[in-house]
């Protein structure tokens, strides 16, 4: 969970005894917030039979990132992100072998 505790940290996020909470501020201008549990994994259901459990350090980021979308929705746009970051970083390689 250290590493939770230097999330909160770098963001400048609040915290209780339950949940890590995240505020921002919506489109309108209205300061919200978004309260994530302390746990190691949170599960998100993508369908009755299906889900993923995310390392919460995950959760965090991508709602910090997207705080105005749903979790689904900033996970998946973080883990797009970094499917990018790391197909660019795998054809740099290539350049450098060839």
């Amino acid at each position: 969970m250290e590493e939770i505790e230097d999330l909160i940290k770098e963001y400048g996020l609040q915290e209780d005894e339950e949940y890590i909470i995240i505020p921002y501020i919506d489109s309108n201008g209205q300061n919200k917030r978004k309260f994530i549990l302390k746990r190691q994994f949170i599960r998100v259901m993508y369908g009755e039979d299906y889900f993923i459990d995310y390392p919460v350090a995950d959760v965090i980021q991508s709602v910090v990132k997207y705080p105005e979308l749903s979790i689904k929705e900033a996970l998946h746009l973080m883990n797009k992100d970094r499917a990018g970051v790391l197909s660019n970083v795998s054809q740099d390689e290539s350049r450098i072998e060839e």
